[in-house]
């Protein structure tokens, strides 16, 4: 029986080219014992097959993706869409490097339930409510195509009128719907099915096909999906986002080398 699922115990370096170079070295950490957020890579080869089933998740996927999420529940001791709610990314990852060609969501699993949960548990309504903010911005364009733009104008004027925090979610879930004609989803599954079809889909947008057209990348290769527990980079001065290398990437040094940014999710 075909298996469109991993999670991260049973991957490793050795799968690039079925899970990704992301999701397999993500595996090949959880087996060297570092202290990685927990989750599960959807395969390259789901990706192309989604293109064959028109374009849709089908029956069997679905059913091993709530079979790793529950798992993930239990491993992480929270529950999507829960009291005390698991949250989660969504990232692209072919078997070969294309940086920001195509899509991620962050922060997965917000809602209005949901974010009150997770403003109680971190005493931060700030940082909550900037968190389901950044969502909402990410799910719209990801998944819908709505430009950022929009909800940046939105962002201004509210801003100078003074709105309150639940005024202000409600004034972006109605920019969504009137984009879109339909309610922004508060089912944490709904949510992440979306952004998984999302994801599969960005392996071909236009600006995808051209690097790989640019650097000679198959184009029937697809791009795994990581599914993984959020660590939050924006909650204060103590949190961060950023890349690092074992080696510098421009000339092969042996030293590391990065980048990072506080307070910043990424």
């Amino acid at each position: 029986m075909e298996k469109f699922i991993y999670p991260f115990s049973d991957g490793g370096k050795e799968m690039k080219s079925l899970l990704g170079g992301k999701g397999a070295n993500l595996c090949e950490m959880f087996k060297l014992g570092l202290p990685i957020p927990q989750g599960f890579v959807i395969t390259t080869e789901s990706c192309m097959k989604y293109y064959k089933e028109e374009k849709k998740i089908w029956n069997t996927l679905k059913s091993e993706i709530e079979v790793n999420l529950t798992s993930l529940e239990g491993i992480t001791g929270k529950k999507f869409g829960g009291d005390n709610p698991l949250f989660v990314s969504v990232r692209s990852g072919a078997a070969i490097s294309m940086p920001g060609m195509m899509d991620t969501i962050l922060n997965l699993g917000l809602n209005d339930k949901t974010y009150k949960s997770l403003a109680a548990q971190t005493g931060n309504e700030q940082f909550a409510f900037n968190s389901y903010k950044r969502f909402i911005q990410m799910f719209s364009e990801v998944v819908y195509g709505i430009e950022k733009y929009k909800y940046d104008l939105l962002e201004k004027e509210l801003k100078e009128n003074g709105v309150e925090k639940e005024a202000y979610i409600k004034e972006y879930k109605k920019l969504f719907k009137s984009e879109v004609n339909l309610k922004f989803p508060e089912d944490p599954m709904d949510q992440l099915l979306a952004a998984i079809e999302a994801v599969f889909s960005s392996w071909n947008n236009p600006r995808a096909i051209y690097y790989r057209n640019l650097n000679n990348i198959p184009h029937d290769i697809g791009t795994g999906v990581t599914i993984q527990s959020m660590v939050f980079g924006n909650m204060g001065e103590t949190s961060g986002t950023g890349v690092i290398f074992t080696r510098n990437p421009s000339c092969g040094e042996n030293k590391l080398f990065g980048e990072f940014l506080i307070n910043a999710q990424g």
